[in-house]
């Protein structure tokens, strides 16, 4: 079987590379939410993001805070389990902190493409034996289904909690709806989908075509939002969890903030399998 873990990007080909002078995703990410696990360069690029869509970081920490919920919500649902893709670093609130003070015994497994994520994600976790971090491609869902660490931690026979939290719209069409179908299909019953996303319909559309730019430079290919119906496909037959998919900052019971829902430009959602 062909191994494509840690394939399908330029950045991945040398893991000794200096990633020092190239902006990555994951470590704009981490710039947006105040973090320190990012170079020069992509505290530049988030600056950048800035300029064009100013509630950037706004959405950012949004996006976190709904991470937060999400995986306090799938605890109360029972899922003891969680896999997490394009996660970036586990930085404070994420997702292994989350799960394991409530339930010690909670398996995380995180995945990103960037090498510096998950090297940094490594360092973290180092004295966790029961959540790792691997660097796979997500457009090769049955390596990251097939991966050794993966296969360690999850159980494939008990739910499952598979979270695609603002990372989506880094993934051209053509490969992530039939990614996100082939590891959804991998589900139990009783699993949950978590997705947040960029949606094109908001005021920020408009810088759409410069940040697209600005991604372009980094680990990815692409960064566009979609549309709600668009979005809706990653969850195939899975029921949504009311209220179905809303603003980021909605989810569940309505605005968690003062923030102006339209500004997000993020929606999110839950679906269980059954």
């Amino acid at each position: 079987m062909t191994d494509h873990s840690g394939v399908g990007f330029p950045a991945m080909v040398n893991a000794d590379a200096d990633y020092s002078g190239r902006p990555s995703s994951a470590r704009i990410y981490d710039a947006l939410l105040g973090g320190n696990h990012n170079f020069e360069v992509d505290r530049e690029a988030a600056k950048r993001l800035l300029s064009m869509i100013p509630a950037a970081g706004e959405m950012a920490r949004a996006n976190r805070a709904f991470l937060n919920r999400a995986v306090r919500f799938l605890l109360d649902a029972g899922v003891r389990q969680f896999l997490d893709i394009g996660s970036g670093i586990p930085t404070v609130g994420n997702v292994h902190e989350i799960a394991q003070s409530r339930e010690p015994g909670a398996r995380v497994v995180y995945v990103d493409i960037d090498p510096v994520a998950v090297a940094h994600a490594g360092e973290i976790l180092r004295d966790n034996p029961l959540a790792t971090a691997v660097q796979a491609d997500m457009r090769f869902p049955q390596a990251i289904l097939d991966h050794a660490e993966v296969r360690k931690l999850i159980d494939l026979d008990r739910p499952v909690g598979l979270l695609l939290v603002s990372m989506l719209h880094f993934v051209p069409d053509d490969d992530a709806f039939v990614a996100v179908d082939r590891l959804r299909e991998a589900l139990p019953a009783g699993s949950y989908v978590v997705v947040s996303h960029g949606v094109s319909e908001t005021p920020a559309d408009a810088a759409g075509e410069g940040v697209a730019q600005l991604y372009q430079r980094t680990d990815v290919s692409t960064a566009t939002g979609r549309s709600r119906d668009q979005i809706l496909r990653f969850f195939g037959d899975a029921e949504l969890v009311p209220p179905g998919l809303v603003w980021v900052n909605e989810w569940p019971d309505g605005p968690q903030d003062d923030a102006e829902p339209c500004d997000m430009a993020v929606v999110a959602a839950i679906g269980r399998k059954s």
